[in-house]
């Protein structure tokens, strides 16, 4: 084979590398199967032994140790697999038996409430996540991980430098994930997660110990229930945060007085023990109410930065939504 046929096949296979990447990553995210690149998919098999990559793309995704371990959801997985069945069928090759024997597997399979989302770090190694399926459950929204998450965990992962060695407070941390890849990855002396909802503090507690997170070695950690509006000024203190970080805290008018006034007193904390950095990161879903917000901050004395460094994707999730990062001082 000549020299310019070896650099077509090594391109090939990096694309085909890069699809299936792809592929697992939206599969243990759950994104929805309209957001797979289907077309890059298509060439991908006319280039090669389409029966191969199917059971390649089965290996990455429903064969996969995670998914033997901690699936995505029932449902979720039948229609991926119905779709592959689907497109495998299109190439007129002969049935692939591994397609039908994964898709038993599923049929036979209970429905949960709860079901499993995944994400897959750069440094290598997965985010487990238990979640309820559902956007609303036990009249909250913090069941879910959402877009703000996300990004405010791609940011750290690209700033490790704000949480190195530092104390770490997190407000709403939800299902954790921003916290769980800043304990991962970016090596905090110590790291409180927080909620107020006995539901969510719950499937939070269940997934730091799904995470490791409080095996021998790693950062000291803690999930603490936090009502913004309660917590006295001396429980502040014994927290002795260094870094303060919030994700999608900013969407509901009612609570952002009360934030603003906790993101006010954690800086005024005597200068031994305040915070050098808060953190927020924000879907702009209402600018009325996002503007609100930072009104607010000004009337009491809070100036902010907005951080306009690019943000690498690592995570699948929906970018359509304006999401802004700030950082808080007085």
């Amino acid at each position: 084979m000549s020299d310019r046929g070896k650099q077509g096949d090594n391109v090939h296979d990096a694309a085909k590398k890069n699809i299936l990447a792809e592929f697992q990553a939206l599969f243990f995210a759950m994104r929805s199967l309209s957001s797979y690149p289907w077309h890059s998919f298509e060439r991908a098999l006319q280039r090669a032994d389409s029966s191969q990559i199917f059971v390649e793309l089965l290996e990455r995704t429903c064969l996969h140790p995670v998914c033997q371990k901690k699936p995505p959801s029932a449902k979720y997985r039948r229609r991926f697999l119905t779709e592959l069945i689907k497109r495998h069928e299109a190439t007129a090759s002969e049935p692939l038996d591994e397609l039908y024997d994964a898709l038993a597997v599923v049929l036979a399979s209970e429905e949960q409430c709860v079901c499993y989302k995944s994400y897959f770090l750069p440094a290598g190694g997965a985010i487990t996540l238990a979640e309820n399926e559902a956007t609303i459950s036990e009249g909250t929204t913090g069941m879910v991980t959402w877009e703000a998450a996300l990004y405010l965990a791609e940011w750290a992962l690209g700033n490790p430098q704000a949480f190195q060695h530092r104390v770490v407070l997190e407000l709403g941390s939800g299902m954790g994930l921003a916290g769980v890849a800043v304990c991962r990855s970016c090596h905090p002396k110590r790291y409180t997660f927080s909620d107020c909802h006995p539901g969510v503090l719950r499937r939070l507690r269940d997934n730091v110990k799904l995470n490791g997170l409080e095996d021998p070695g790693g950062p000291r950690v803690a999930v603490e229930e936090l009502d913004w509006g309660a917590v006295a000024d001396e429980r502040l203190r014994d927290l002795r945060p260094d870094t303060v970080i919030a994700a999608d805290v900013v969407y509901d008018p009612d609570v952002i007085d009360t934030l603003v006034s906790l993101l006010r007193r954690l800086l005024a904390i005597p200068v031994l023990t305040r915070p050098s950095d808060i953190y927020i990161a924000s879907a702009v879903r209402n600018p009325d109410t996002y503007a609100y917000f930072r009104r607010q901050c000004g009337k009491v004395g809070l100036r902010h930065q907005v951080l306009t460094e690019p943000v690498a994707r690592i995570f699948p999730y929906n970018r359509t939504s304006a999401i802004e990062m700030i950082r808080l001082h007085l």
